[in-house]
């Protein structure tokens, strides 16, 4: 049986975005604007949809699914997670703790609560 986690809990907000993009996390870079994250950077979600207008869903809770990479996977349970520099986020120390309930490493995907 395939479990899905898409969309539980989640709830977003809309943002101006300074070249953020689907699927990316991102962070805070001025008022009211999101944009993307440097390698290490703490997020505060994931772009759900953007906008041609420059703006854009920043999911901020909940359960979403984001690339990742880096020399060790993400691990299940309580896992520290920063952003990987290129729009997903990477496991290693100096990261906020998510709780983390599928890694697919043949996709590359992690599966965690925001």
């Amino acid at each position: 049986m395939k479990v899905s986690y898409e969309g539980i809990g989640q709830w977003a907000a809309t943002f101006a975005c300074d070249q953020a993009h689907e699927g990316e996390v991102v962070k805070i870079t001025g008022s009211g604007t999101v944009g993307p994250c440097a390698a290490g950077d703490s997020f505060c979600g994931m772009v759900l949809s953007a906008g041609r207008d420059g703006a854009c869903a920043v999911a901020l809770g909940g359960m979403i699914t984001a690339g990742y990479s880096g020399e060790a996977a993400p691990s299940l349970g309580w896992c520290a997670l920063a952003a990987d520099g290129s729009g997903g986020v990477a496991a290693g120390e100096g990261g906020r703790n998510y709780l983390v309930v599928d890694v697919d490493s043949v996709s590359g995907t992690v599966t965690f609560a925001l």
